[in-house]
């Protein structure tokens, strides 16, 4: 049987984080970790009231540097697949199972949900446009070729979470993953998942503007090597 843990990054989410784990522990997945990313809220203390392991870091780090936290407690706790998951209810528990079902298959080491591989996420007409030129620069840059480049739903062997390592703090993350995933030849897939964008949110999202920000960031980390 595969242990398989929950990893949550968190700032500011007390009025939604006890519906995302409720909801998962619904859908019986007991091991979520929830890193508090330097809360000026409650969300630690709802966290822990709603049956997470609570990590924190007391100022804001960036939710790259708390997903590596997460992750690398997950490893310690021999977890043996490691889901990535939103704690503003953009993501759906109910989608986990599609995520890690070509892991547990031994089809691949990582597992991306795709918006644009569902007809069902109502992606807003800025951000699909910001992520679809998000893919052309990826496959451009990188030489990586996905759907969804900027997702943050994914699924990860122990095995995979031990080679990749996070070094973007903030949201360049997803891009580095996927670069790291690519560059160091590990089997990667995707799957559909729904993504339910709601006007909170998309408060709490990336904007277009950050999107922008990341891209020349990864542009000029690129020509400086």
């Amino acid at each position: 049987m595969n242990k398989t843990f929950i990893v949550i990054p968190a700032r500011n989410e007390s009025s939604s984080i006890t519906t995302v784990i409720n909801d998962l522990k619904k859908h019986k997945y007991d091991n979520i970790i929830v890193v508090d990313d330097g809360s000026k809220d409650t969300t630690s203390i709802l966290a822990k009231q709603a049956g997470a392991t609570v990590l924190r870091h007391y100022i804001n780090r960036g939710q790259g540097a708390a997903l590596k936290t997460g992750t690398e407690y997950a490893v310690l706790q021999e977890a043996d697949i490691i889901v990535h998951f939103d704690a503003d209810g953009q993501m759906r528990a109910e989608d986990i199972s599609t995520v890690i079902q070509p892991l547990i298959e031994g089809k691949a080491d990582v597992s991306f949900g795709s918006r644009f591989l569902s007809n069902d996420s109502n992606i807003p007409t800025a951000r699909k446009m910001m992520l679809v030129l998000g893919r052309i620069f990826m496959r451009a840059l990188f030489k990586v070729t996905t759907t969804d480049p900027q997702s943050g739903f994914r699924a990860l062997t122990k095995k995979a979470a031990q080679s990749i390592e996070i070094t973007q703090r903030g949201m360049p993350h997803c891009s580095e993953i996927l670069a790291q995933v690519h560059k160091k030849k590990i089997v990667f897939t995707e799957v559909p998942v729904k993504i339910i964008y709601t006007d909170y949110s998309k408060k709490h999202g990336q904007s277009n503007i950050e999107a922008l920000r990341i891209a020349t960031k990864l542009l000029w980390s690129k020509l400086a090597r």
